[in-house]
């Protein structure tokens, strides 16, 4: 049995997509995932499963959620490897680093749009684009930030799903 961790774009936030986390933990177990726990409201699965195609697994997801609760919902599933290799990687220094956020790309973005992004600047705020992850630290908080989640997918036209330093750190522990 492998561990996963699958990140769920957009539920549970204003209203929009509700999905009840007890709902969602026996709707995947039903699916064949086993030992699911989530993590807060925001979308944060880990669980087991003998298959090693995270695409599969994806998709397994996806279509689980869509019978269910009638919406779509796009999911991310990673590895705890993969996920400890993007939060290792943070270019920030530590005190930045845990006032960060990790969007996480559902793909690598084409680099002609990463450096059309990299151009577009705001008051204190800084972003790392590397590979399939922007690294992203706003001094006034996310809530405030001009740099959004929909900012950088209409930048990259790839989808991305954010999550904070304490959700990183609570993902990395709980798939251990």
């Amino acid at each position: 049995m492998n561990t996963y961790i699958a990140l769920l774009r957009g539920i549970n936030v204003s209203g929009q997509k509700k999905i009840p986390m007890a709902q969602l933990r026996e709707l995947l177990s039903v699916s064949g995932l086993e030992e699911v726990q989530t993590y807060i409201q925001s979308g944060n699965v880990v669980f087991k499963s003998s298959e090693t195609n995270l695409l599969n697994l994806q998709e397994k997801i996806q279509s689980a959620i869509q019978s269910e609760f009638e919406f779509e919902v796009p999911v991310l599933v990673v590895s705890p490897e993969k996920l400890q290799q993007v939060f290792d990687a943070c270019p920030f220094s530590e005190e930045k680093k845990q006032n960060s956020y990790f969007t996480l790309l559902f793909e690598t973005p084409d680099e002609t749009l990463v450096a059309e992004a990299s151009q577009v600047s705001y008051p204190n705020e800084e972003f790392v684009i590397m590979g399939d992850c922007i690294y992203f630290y706003c001094a006034t908080g996310y809530g405030r930030a001009k740099y959004s989640n929909n900012f950088f997918e209409r930048k990259l036209k790839v989808t991305a799903t954010a999550r904070n330093y304490k959700t990183m750190l609570k993902l990395l522990s709980l798939s251990a």
